[in-house]
């Protein structure tokens, strides 16, 4: 992972018009304004990495947020209704043609994704069903993503071009003020995020374990939703909803290490998030150079499949681990013991037996003893063979 992250950033430095060679990196972040690539070094390609850095960690640590509070590894924020209201509180203000400052633009997507996942929960039952939360979030996704094509319709054809790249997540002519816009919310987040780990640890038990334990289920669930909420608002009003990323980052951390739990695959989490972004953002600028494509774009069509093949990868192994687990269980239950011959009475009774002619009834003469050793007596019509057996 350390080493795909420093490879893709040091292509998104270096690559592109002009090209700056990597053992030239240095000398051009320390010139500065002073030459054409210490500009395009230092106030286009240096913002844009680090909004992937902090975009990519915010949305892998929110999308793990969600499948552990929800049980569920398709629990992401497409499929609940929070990408898609962020974005439709960042829209609406720019086709209904309302002038807001560019500190209140993070709170219309904050509102915009509280919404959506508000009315998640409440259509679902808040706390009931972690599948009916995420079915409900779904149908709802739906809805925002109407209201927002309507939305779409109304604008004039600049403002359709803006929200179009919008909507796919962008990374494109970003600077300082969006990276730097983040940092207070993540001032918010990254505490909040230390405090539910553990608690995410207990909701995996399922919501009666959790009550056993002492965590109102419905409490944490709701907290969840909150923290995502702050982690994926923001980024959502500064380059879009850059789709999957909560979706792949999450099973990437699983996959490298199976054995741990929420409280370790947090910070895996966020790390493969920004791997992903960070990656996915070197083909959207130089595919179809000088045509630049959208970041949201690679991570879906990346994104997708290598989700669903570590799930099934997951999945058999951890069918095989059960496999296992019941062999070496199972095992010592199935060992068959050999037959125990005729067991002997106490105070010489089975030199009595043994000593009886053939043509005596073995089966037991004294009552109370029943038979060889005092076992049961034998049925009606039975053989003295069948009886020995």
């Amino acid at each position: 992972m350390v080493v795909l992250l420093a490879v893709s950033s040091v292509c998104a430095l270096s690559l592109g018009t002009p090209y700056v060679p990597p053992h030239r990196l240095v000398a051009a972040v320390l010139d500065g304004d002073t030459t054409l690539a210490g500009i395009v070094v230092t106030e286009l390609r240096l913002p844009r990495l680090m909004l992937a850095l902090v975009a990519g960690a915010c949305l892998g640590a929110a999308g793990l947020v969600l499948q552990e509070a929800l049980r569920n590894p398709l629990a992401v924020p497409e499929m609940l209704g929070v990408s898609s209201g962020a974005a439709l509180g960042v829209a609406a203000p720019l086709v209904l043609s309302l002038s807001l400052p560019a500190a209140v633009q993070p709170m219309t997507a904050i509102g915009g994704a509280a919404l959506g996942g508000g009315l998640t929960l409440l259509a679902a039952g808040i706390g009931r069903s972690p599948s009916a939360v995420l079915l409900t979030g779904a149908a709802v996704a739906a809805a925002l993503q109407a209201a927002l094509l309507v939305l779409m319709v109304m604008a004039d054809q600049l403002d359709l071009q803006l929200i179009y790249r919008y909507l796919l997540g962008s990374l494109s002519a970003r600077t300082w003020d969006d990276v730097t816009g983040l940092w207070p919310w993540l001032l918010v987040a990254v505490p909040a995020l230390v405090l539910c780990a553990p608690v995410l640890s207990v909701m995996r038990l399922g919501d009666q374990d959790a009550e056993a334990l002492g965590v109102r289920a419905q409490h944490a669930r709701l907290a969840a939703l909150a923290i995502a909420v702050v982690l994926i608002a923001p980024v959502t009003a500064v380059c879009g909803p850059v789709a999957w990323v909560g979706f792949l980052a999450p099973h990437l951390a699983r996959w490298f290490n199976p054995a741990a739990g929420a409280v370790r695959w947090l910070p895996w989490s966020a790390a493969w998030g920004t791997v992903v972004v960070v990656v996915a953002d070197v083909p959207a600028r130089l595919a179809l150079a000088p045509v630049e494509t959208p970041a949201g774009a690679w991570t879906a069509l990346l994104g997708v499949p290598a989700g669903v093949a570590l799930m099934r990868s997951g999945g058999r192994g951890r069918a095989s681990r059960r496999r296992s687990a019941w062999r070496r269980t199972a095992a010592p239950a199935v060992v068959r013991e050999p037959l125990p011959g005729p067991r002997k009475a106490a105070s010489g009774a089975a030199d009595d037996v043994s000593g009886a002619p053939a043509s005596d009834d073995v089966s037991g003469d004294e009552p109370g003893r029943g038979g060889i050793g005092g076992g049961c007596p034998p049925p009606s019509g039975a053989t003295r063979t069948e009886d020995v057996r």
